[in-house]
Protein backbone atom coordinates (compact mmCIF):
# COMPACT_ATOMS: atom_id res chain seq x y z
CA UNK A 1 0.00 0.00 0.00
CA UNK A 2 1.74 3.00 -1.12
CA UNK A 3 2.08 5.54 2.06
CA UNK A 4 -0.22 8.05 0.54
CA UNK A 5 -3.13 5.46 1.20
CA UNK A 6 -2.23 4.57 4.57
CA UNK A 7 -5.15 6.73 6.59
CA UNK A 8 -3.33 8.81 9.64
CA UNK A 9 -5.74 7.43 12.11
CA UNK A 10 -4.22 4.04 11.92
CA UNK A 11 -0.30 5.42 12.25
CA UNK A 12 1.02 4.02 15.51
CA UNK A 13 4.43 5.18 15.45
CA UNK A 14 7.90 7.06 13.84
CA UNK A 15 11.07 6.77 14.72
CA UNK A 16 14.21 7.78 12.98
CA UNK A 17 15.54 11.47 11.50
CA UNK A 18 17.18 12.18 8.48
CA UNK A 19 16.95 9.92 5.30
CA UNK A 20 15.73 6.60 7.01
CA UNK A 21 12.63 7.14 8.95
CA UNK A 22 10.26 3.36 10.15
CA UNK A 23 6.45 4.46 9.90
CA UNK A 24 4.41 1.44 12.10
CA UNK A 25 0.61 1.73 11.18
CA UNK A 26 -1.77 -0.99 12.43
CA UNK A 27 -2.78 -3.28 11.63
CA UNK A 28 0.08 -4.62 9.54
CA UNK A 29 2.16 -1.96 7.64
CA UNK A 30 5.40 -1.41 8.38
CA UNK A 31 7.95 0.52 6.45
CA UNK A 32 11.30 2.03 5.94
CA UNK A 33 11.39 5.21 4.18
CA UNK A 34 14.75 6.19 2.31
CA UNK A 35 15.69 8.88 0.22
CA UNK A 36 14.96 7.00 -3.01
CA UNK A 37 11.40 5.43 -1.70
CA UNK A 38 10.29 2.83 0.71
CA UNK A 39 11.60 -0.31 2.08
CA UNK A 40 8.48 -2.50 3.12
CA UNK A 41 9.36 -5.22 6.09
CA UNK A 42 8.98 -8.18 3.79
CA UNK A 43 12.18 -6.73 1.62
CA UNK A 44 10.10 -5.27 -1.06
CA UNK A 45 10.64 -1.61 -1.87
CA UNK A 46 8.81 0.96 -3.78
CA UNK A 47 10.86 3.84 -5.51
CA UNK A 48 9.75 6.97 -5.50
CA UNK A 49 9.96 6.44 -9.35
CA UNK A 50 7.60 3.62 -9.16
CA UNK A 51 4.96 5.86 -7.60
CA UNK A 52 1.51 6.84 -9.95
CA UNK A 53 1.24 9.57 -7.47
CA UNK A 54 4.96 11.66 -7.97
CA UNK A 55 3.83 13.79 -10.87
CA UNK A 56 7.76 14.25 -11.93
CA UNK A 57 7.70 14.39 -15.53
CA UNK A 58 7.17 17.97 -17.05
CA UNK A 59 7.22 16.30 -20.52
CA UNK A 60 4.00 15.24 -21.81
CA UNK A 61 3.39 12.80 -24.15
CA UNK A 62 7.39 12.24 -23.61
CA UNK A 63 6.70 8.40 -24.77
CA UNK A 64 5.24 8.95 -28.21
CA UNK A 65 1.85 7.93 -27.63
CA UNK A 66 -0.30 10.44 -28.34
CA UNK A 67 -1.02 11.07 -32.24
CA UNK A 68 -4.57 12.85 -32.88
CA UNK A 69 -3.63 15.19 -35.97
CA UNK A 70 -1.62 12.35 -37.77
CA UNK A 71 -1.96 8.80 -36.57
CA UNK A 72 0.70 7.25 -37.63
CA UNK A 73 0.39 8.93 -41.54
CA UNK A 74 3.98 10.44 -42.28
CA UNK A 75 4.10 14.05 -43.21
CA UNK A 76 6.70 16.80 -44.54
CA UNK A 77 6.80 19.90 -43.27
CA UNK A 78 6.31 21.71 -46.75
CA UNK A 79 6.51 25.11 -45.83
CA UNK A 80 9.19 27.48 -43.51
CA UNK A 81 8.29 27.78 -40.19
CA UNK A 82 7.04 25.63 -37.37
CA UNK A 83 4.23 23.18 -36.90
CA UNK A 84 3.07 20.26 -34.87
CA UNK A 85 3.49 16.42 -35.33
CA UNK A 86 2.61 14.31 -32.72
CA UNK A 87 0.61 16.11 -29.49
CA UNK A 88 3.05 18.49 -27.91
CA UNK A 89 5.84 17.92 -30.44
CA UNK A 90 6.60 20.66 -32.28
CA UNK A 91 9.01 21.00 -35.26
CA UNK A 92 10.73 23.40 -36.99
CA UNK A 93 12.27 24.00 -40.67
CA UNK A 94 14.26 26.57 -42.67
CA UNK A 95 13.67 25.31 -45.89
CA UNK A 96 10.44 23.09 -47.16
CA UNK A 97 10.53 19.28 -47.64
CA UNK A 98 13.91 18.74 -46.18
CA UNK A 99 12.55 15.77 -43.76
CA UNK A 100 9.76 13.85 -42.63
CA UNK A 101 8.17 13.07 -39.52
CA UNK A 102 6.53 9.95 -38.28
CA UNK A 103 5.29 8.30 -34.97
CA UNK A 104 7.17 4.52 -35.58
CA UNK A 105 8.60 5.46 -38.65
CA UNK A 106 10.82 3.08 -40.21
CA UNK A 107 8.99 0.26 -37.80
CA UNK A 108 11.91 -0.52 -35.51
CA UNK A 109 11.71 -2.25 -32.13
CA UNK A 110 11.45 0.69 -29.40
CA UNK A 111 13.22 0.66 -25.82
CA UNK A 112 12.19 -1.86 -24.07
CA UNK A 113 9.23 -0.93 -22.16
CA UNK A 114 8.22 1.60 -25.12
CA UNK A 115 5.69 1.24 -27.89
CA UNK A 116 6.16 4.41 -29.71
CA UNK A 117 8.89 7.02 -30.99
CA UNK A 118 8.81 9.85 -33.19
CA UNK A 119 11.13 9.24 -36.12
CA UNK A 120 12.54 11.27 -38.54
CA UNK A 121 13.63 10.78 -41.54
CA UNK A 122 16.29 13.18 -43.99
CA UNK A 123 15.00 13.55 -47.50
CA UNK A 124 17.90 15.45 -48.76
CA UNK A 125 21.45 16.33 -48.18
CA UNK A 126 20.85 19.36 -47.52
CA UNK A 127 23.39 22.43 -46.81
CA UNK A 128 23.09 24.63 -44.31
CA UNK A 129 23.04 28.32 -44.32
CA UNK A 130 24.35 30.03 -41.39
CA UNK A 131 21.42 31.19 -39.72
CA UNK A 132 19.44 27.87 -40.51
CA UNK A 133 17.80 25.71 -38.01
CA UNK A 134 15.92 21.95 -37.70
CA UNK A 135 14.61 21.06 -35.29
CA UNK A 136 12.13 18.75 -32.71
CA UNK A 137 10.72 20.19 -29.42
CA UNK A 138 8.27 20.52 -26.82
CA UNK A 139 7.37 23.97 -25.33
CA UNK A 140 6.33 23.60 -21.58
CA UNK A 141 3.53 25.23 -20.15
CA UNK A 142 4.66 27.63 -17.04
CA UNK A 143 2.29 26.31 -14.87
CA UNK A 144 3.87 23.04 -15.25
CA UNK A 145 7.69 24.29 -14.39
CA UNK A 146 6.55 27.22 -12.07
CA UNK A 147 8.30 24.96 -9.01
CA UNK A 148 11.67 24.88 -10.72
CA UNK A 149 12.32 28.73 -9.42
CA UNK A 150 14.08 29.56 -11.85
CA UNK A 151 15.30 32.97 -12.55
CA UNK A 152 15.33 33.09 -8.65
CA UNK A 153 18.49 32.47 -6.21
CA UNK A 154 16.48 29.37 -5.29
CA UNK A 155 17.12 27.88 -8.91
CA UNK A 156 16.67 24.18 -8.66
CA UNK A 157 18.66 21.58 -10.85
CA UNK A 158 16.88 19.57 -13.19
CA UNK A 159 17.76 16.29 -15.24
CA UNK A 160 16.92 15.95 -19.02
CA UNK A 161 16.77 11.99 -20.43
CA UNK A 162 15.50 10.41 -23.51
CA UNK A 163 15.86 7.37 -25.81
CA UNK A 164 17.58 8.20 -28.97
CA UNK A 165 18.68 5.90 -32.24
CA UNK A 166 20.20 7.04 -35.35
CA UNK A 167 21.77 5.81 -38.14
CA UNK A 168 24.19 8.80 -37.68
CA UNK A 169 26.74 8.83 -34.62
CA UNK A 170 28.53 11.55 -32.81
CA UNK A 171 27.89 14.41 -31.01
CA UNK A 172 24.46 15.90 -31.50
CA UNK A 173 23.24 19.13 -30.10
CA UNK A 174 20.20 19.88 -27.70
CA UNK A 175 18.97 22.88 -25.89
CA UNK A 176 16.66 23.71 -23.02
CA UNK A 177 15.65 27.28 -22.46
CA UNK A 178 13.32 29.68 -21.12
CA UNK A 179 10.32 29.44 -23.77
CA UNK A 180 9.31 33.22 -24.45
CA UNK A 181 11.78 35.51 -24.10
CA UNK A 182 14.79 33.80 -25.92
CA UNK A 183 17.53 35.40 -23.21
CA UNK A 184 18.11 31.90 -21.41
CA UNK A 185 19.53 29.47 -23.29
CA UNK A 186 21.32 26.01 -22.34
CA UNK A 187 23.04 24.13 -25.14
CA UNK A 188 24.18 20.93 -24.51
CA UNK A 189 25.55 17.50 -26.34
CA UNK A 190 24.18 14.02 -26.26
CA UNK A 191 26.56 11.59 -28.36
CA UNK A 192 25.46 8.88 -30.34
CA UNK A 193 28.17 5.77 -30.10
CA UNK A 194 26.03 3.06 -32.06
CA UNK A 195 24.68 3.36 -35.55
CA UNK A 196 20.81 1.86 -35.87
CA UNK A 197 20.98 1.42 -31.60
CA UNK A 198 18.78 2.37 -29.17
CA UNK A 199 20.41 4.29 -26.35
CA UNK A 200 19.63 6.32 -23.26
CA UNK A 201 21.03 10.10 -22.94
CA UNK A 202 20.95 12.07 -19.69
CA UNK A 203 21.87 15.23 -18.78
CA UNK A 204 21.37 17.03 -15.67
CA UNK A 205 21.42 21.09 -15.51
CA UNK A 206 21.77 24.20 -13.09
CA UNK A 207 18.75 25.93 -12.70
CA UNK A 208 19.13 29.25 -13.83
CA UNK A 209 19.12 32.10 -11.32
CA UNK A 210 18.17 34.77 -13.92
CA UNK A 211 16.23 35.95 -16.66
CA UNK A 212 12.36 36.42 -17.65
CA UNK A 213 10.70 33.12 -16.85
CA UNK A 214 7.11 32.53 -17.40
CA UNK A 215 5.18 31.26 -14.46
CA UNK A 216 1.21 31.33 -16.33
CA UNK A 217 -0.25 29.90 -18.88
CA UNK A 218 2.47 30.86 -21.58
CA UNK A 219 5.65 28.98 -22.37
CA UNK A 220 7.26 28.46 -19.34
CA UNK A 221 10.10 26.71 -20.75
CA UNK A 222 10.97 24.35 -23.91
CA UNK A 223 13.27 21.53 -24.71
CA UNK A 224 14.59 21.19 -28.30
CA UNK A 225 16.49 18.39 -30.16
CA UNK A 226 18.32 20.12 -33.21
CA UNK A 227 18.43 18.02 -36.59
CA UNK A 228 20.36 21.19 -38.06
CA UNK A 229 22.06 24.49 -36.89
CA UNK A 230 23.53 27.06 -38.94
CA UNK A 231 27.31 28.40 -37.87
CA UNK A 232 25.70 31.59 -36.34
CA UNK A 233 24.44 29.31 -33.54
CA UNK A 234 27.05 27.31 -32.47
CA UNK A 235 29.00 27.88 -29.88
CA UNK A 236 30.41 27.08 -26.14
CA UNK A 237 28.12 24.17 -25.02
CA UNK A 238 26.55 23.09 -21.49
CA UNK A 239 26.63 26.81 -19.96
CA UNK A 240 23.94 29.76 -19.87
CA UNK A 241 23.93 31.96 -22.66
CA UNK A 242 22.07 34.71 -23.01
CA UNK A 243 19.83 33.50 -26.99
CA UNK A 244 23.08 33.30 -29.08
CA UNK A 245 24.01 29.42 -29.47
CA UNK A 246 22.01 26.93 -29.50
CA UNK A 247 24.40 24.25 -29.65
CA UNK A 248 27.53 22.92 -28.62
CA UNK A 249 29.88 24.06 -31.79
CA UNK A 250 30.72 20.86 -34.44
CA UNK A 251 27.23 19.44 -33.56
CA UNK A 252 25.98 16.39 -36.24
CA UNK A 253 23.29 18.07 -38.83
CA UNK A 254 20.85 14.99 -38.96
CA UNK A 255 19.31 16.93 -42.51
CA UNK A 256 22.58 16.76 -43.79
CA UNK A 257 23.14 13.25 -45.10
CA UNK A 258 20.50 12.08 -47.29
CA UNK A 259 18.01 9.10 -45.72
CA UNK A 260 19.70 9.61 -42.36
CA UNK A 261 17.04 8.70 -39.80
CA UNK A 262 16.59 10.19 -36.06
CA UNK A 263 14.25 8.07 -33.33
CA UNK A 264 13.38 9.86 -29.60
CA UNK A 265 11.36 8.39 -27.21
CA UNK A 266 10.88 8.11 -23.51
CA UNK A 267 11.90 11.67 -22.85
CA UNK A 268 11.67 13.26 -19.24
CA UNK A 269 12.12 16.42 -17.42
CA UNK A 270 12.31 16.07 -13.62
CA UNK A 271 13.97 18.00 -10.83
CA UNK A 272 16.91 16.74 -9.21
CA UNK A 273 20.80 16.09 -10.46
CA UNK A 274 19.67 12.29 -11.62
CA UNK A 275 17.43 10.37 -14.04
CA UNK A 276 14.98 8.40 -12.42
CA UNK A 277 12.91 5.57 -14.27
CA UNK A 278 10.36 7.30 -16.99
CA UNK A 279 7.19 8.33 -15.29
CA UNK A 280 4.34 6.11 -16.88
CA UNK A 281 0.98 7.66 -17.06
CA UNK A 282 -2.33 5.99 -17.98
CA UNK A 283 -3.41 6.59 -21.55
CA UNK A 284 -6.51 8.21 -20.53
CA UNK A 285 -4.55 10.82 -18.59
CA UNK A 286 -2.20 11.81 -21.40
CA UNK A 287 -5.01 12.03 -23.51
CA UNK A 288 -6.48 15.01 -21.16
CA UNK A 289 -3.08 16.21 -20.88
CA UNK A 290 -2.80 16.73 -24.59
CA UNK A 291 -6.36 18.01 -25.44
CA UNK A 292 -5.49 21.17 -22.67
CA UNK A 293 -3.55 21.84 -25.81
CA UNK A 294 -4.75 20.12 -28.98
CA UNK A 295 -8.45 18.47 -29.81
CA UNK A 296 -10.95 16.89 -32.22
CA UNK A 297 -14.59 17.10 -32.61
CA UNK A 298 -16.24 14.68 -34.68
CA UNK A 299 -19.84 15.76 -33.65
CA UNK A 300 -22.14 18.66 -33.36
CA UNK A 301 -25.37 19.68 -32.99
CA UNK A 302 -27.33 23.24 -33.66
CA UNK A 303 -29.98 24.92 -34.95
CA UNK A 304 -30.53 26.31 -38.19
CA UNK A 305 -29.06 29.97 -38.66
CA UNK A 306 -30.71 33.58 -39.68
CA UNK A 307 -33.03 33.25 -42.78
CA UNK A 308 -32.33 29.69 -42.83
CA UNK A 309 -28.84 29.42 -44.48
CA UNK A 310 -26.26 28.24 -42.29
CA UNK A 311 -26.49 26.39 -38.78
CA UNK A 312 -24.91 27.14 -35.24
CA UNK A 313 -23.62 25.23 -32.97
CA UNK A 314 -23.04 25.58 -29.00
CA UNK A 315 -19.86 23.61 -29.00
CA UNK A 316 -19.10 22.66 -25.35
CA UNK A 317 -15.03 20.54 -25.05
CA UNK A 318 -12.89 19.89 -22.27
CA UNK A 319 -11.29 22.80 -20.77
CA UNK A 320 -7.73 24.30 -22.87
CA UNK A 321 -5.01 26.05 -21.80
CA UNK A 322 -6.69 29.68 -23.81
CA UNK A 323 -9.45 29.79 -25.72
CA UNK A 324 -8.97 27.74 -29.08
CA UNK A 325 -8.57 28.36 -32.58
CA UNK A 326 -10.85 26.39 -34.43
CA UNK A 327 -9.83 24.81 -38.31
CA UNK A 328 -12.38 22.12 -39.97
CA UNK A 329 -11.43 18.99 -42.09
CA UNK A 330 -14.01 17.37 -44.41
CA UNK A 331 -17.84 18.54 -44.49
CA UNK A 332 -20.34 17.95 -42.19
CA UNK A 333 -24.06 16.69 -43.09
CA UNK A 334 -26.60 17.89 -40.79
CA UNK A 335 -29.38 15.69 -39.76
CA UNK A 336 -32.65 15.80 -38.23
CA UNK A 337 -36.01 13.76 -38.40
CA UNK A 338 -36.90 14.20 -41.70
CA UNK A 339 -34.28 15.22 -44.23
CA UNK A 340 -30.58 15.76 -44.30
CA UNK A 341 -28.32 18.53 -45.62
CA UNK A 342 -24.42 18.97 -46.25
CA UNK A 343 -22.16 21.43 -46.57
CA UNK A 344 -21.05 21.90 -50.21
CA UNK A 345 -17.34 22.86 -49.12
CA UNK A 346 -15.76 23.62 -45.34
CA UNK A 347 -17.07 26.50 -43.40
CA UNK A 348 -16.84 27.41 -39.82
CA UNK A 349 -16.24 30.80 -37.87
CA UNK A 350 -16.53 31.74 -34.32
CA UNK A 351 -19.42 33.71 -33.08
CA UNK A 352 -18.00 33.59 -29.23
CA UNK A 353 -15.31 31.41 -27.51
CA UNK A 354 -13.63 30.27 -24.10
CA UNK A 355 -11.27 27.83 -23.26
CA UNK A 356 -14.24 25.55 -22.60
CA UNK A 357 -16.58 26.15 -24.93
CA UNK A 358 -17.92 27.84 -28.14
CA UNK A 359 -20.75 29.45 -30.35
CA UNK A 360 -19.93 28.52 -34.09
CA UNK A 361 -21.39 29.04 -37.38
CA UNK A 362 -21.34 26.45 -40.25
CA UNK A 363 -21.88 27.99 -43.98
CA UNK A 364 -22.28 26.88 -47.39
CA UNK A 365 -25.10 25.20 -46.23
CA UNK A 366 -28.65 25.45 -47.18
CA UNK A 367 -31.66 24.19 -44.81
CA UNK A 368 -34.97 24.46 -44.70
CA UNK A 369 -37.20 24.88 -41.18
CA UNK A 370 -36.27 25.79 -37.61
CA UNK A 371 -34.97 22.69 -36.00
CA UNK A 372 -32.04 21.02 -34.25
CA UNK A 373 -29.93 19.01 -36.65
CA UNK A 374 -27.26 16.59 -35.79
CA UNK A 375 -23.93 17.05 -37.71
CA UNK A 376 -21.84 14.14 -38.16
CA UNK A 377 -19.71 12.71 -40.50
CA UNK A 378 -17.20 10.42 -40.17
CA UNK A 379 -14.24 11.84 -42.02
CA UNK A 380 -14.87 15.37 -40.74
CA UNK A 381 -13.51 16.43 -37.61
CA UNK A 382 -13.61 20.19 -35.88
CA UNK A 383 -9.94 20.99 -34.80
CA UNK A 384 -9.43 23.01 -31.81
CA UNK A 385 -5.83 24.30 -31.17
CA UNK A 386 -4.49 26.31 -27.97
CA UNK A 387 -0.94 25.14 -28.31
CA UNK A 388 1.93 27.09 -27.19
Amino acid sequence: MPLTQVPPALLTSTTGTGSTVVLSASPTFTGTVTTPGVTFSDASSQTAAASPYVLKNRIINGDMVISQRNGTSSITPSAVGGGYCLDRWAYYTAASSKYSIQQNAGSVTPPAGFTNYLGITSLAATTLGSTDTYSIRQFIEGYNVADLDFGKSTAKTITISFWVRSSLTGAFGALFWDGSAGTSMYPFSYTINSANTWEQKTVTIAGRTSGTWETNNNAGASVQFMLGTGSSYQGTGNVWNSGTTLVPTGSTNVVGTNGATWYITGVQLEIGSSATPFERRLYNQELANCQRYYQTLTMVSGYTGPSNIGIQCSVPFNQMRAAPTFSQSGVFRFDDAAAGYTQSSVGVSTDTVTNSGALLNFSNITVGGNFRPYGKNNSATLNLSAEL
